[in-house]
């Protein structure tokens, strides 16, 4: 305090990049001299022996410290001594609060957001300045070829540590073979099927529940088939009558009485008459 006292009011000055500088090199030269204090030493391994007595250090230390704890009574956590700590809890919460103060809210304005996107910037340019400027270096073929090379590289190193093996040819037999095991593989597969599936039909249970569906779906068929009869009786499709639809109909009329009434007979025989009489004429 008396210190303190006595150093009176200063002006403070921001920390520069300057400042910075000379502090991280402060630190740097105590770092170097620190280390140059030291002096040599010897390097010892670390043997079983040596973490034995670590671990029994270990051991004592934990032994000695519970030592001094003492003993003690456990007592169990009672629903008194809970709502005793809950209470607590709520007093604490309490309190701080009351410690805070009144605010009064602000509404986050388009303003705020402004001020705050324009910090975020400021702080990522000037995080950026700190880093120092970089010179950016193209791609060139040397280095695209070194590159290349260092894979070449890497790949026949990788296949150095492979065992080396016999090429065989594949001859017409081993495709022959091939093709058998295939059919092979094709001729179980089918034979699995037609065993387990095919021919097979799947098996539903019968039950009253399923038969009263199956009875309400035909009410319904029958239902819906004959409202759309009701609906269409009576209709009629009306066709435009033309002299050549009149004509038709009246070919396919006489048609149909000369087959009915066997007109077409009685044709024929009139007309072998009339050829028989001509004939006699002309001879007579």
């Amino acid at each position: 305090v008396l210190y303190k006292e006595s150093v009176g009011t200063g002006t403070p000055t921001p920390v520069t990049p300057e400042m910075e500088r000379v502090k991280r090199n402060q630190e740097i030269c105590s770092s170097v001299l620190y280390k140059e204090n030291i002096g040599k030493a010897t390097p010892t391994p670390v043997t079983p022996e040596m973490e034995r007595v670590k671990r029994n250090q270990e051991i004592i230390s934990s032994v000695l410290y519970k030592e001094n704890v003492g003993k003690v009574t456990p007592t169990p956590i009672t629903p008194e001594m809970e709502r005793v700590k809950r209470n607590q809890e709520i007093i604490s919460s309490v309190l701080y609060k009351e410690n805070v103060g009144q605010a009064t809210p602000t509404p986050v304005t388009p303003e705020m957001e402004r001020v705050k996107r324009n910090q975020e910037q400021i702080s990522s340019v000037a995080y950026r300045e700190g880093l120092g400027k970089a010179t950016p270096s193209p791609v060139t073929p040397e280095m695209e070829r070194v590159k290349r090379n260092q894979e070449q590289i890497s790949s026949v190193l990788y296949k150095e540590h492979m065992a080396k093996g016999t090429p065989t040819p594949l001859t017409p037999e081993m495709e022959r073979a091939k093709r058998n095991q295939e059919n092979i593989s094709s001729v179980l597969y089918s034979d699995s099927f037609r065993k387990q599936v095919q021919g097979k039909a799947a098996y539903v249970l019968d039950t009253p529940e399923m038969r009263r569906v199956r009875e309400t779906q035909k009410h319904i068929s029958t239902v819906k088939y004959h409202e759309d009869f009701e609906k269409s009786k009576g209709s009629f499709t009306p066709v435009v009558t033309d002299p050549i639809t009149e004509r038709v109909k009246k070919n396919m009329q006489d048609f149909s009485d000369i087959s009915y009434r066997g007109i077409q007979r009685k044709v024929v025989e009139m007309e072998r008459k009339r050829v028989d009489q001509d004939q006699e004429t002309l001879t007579g």
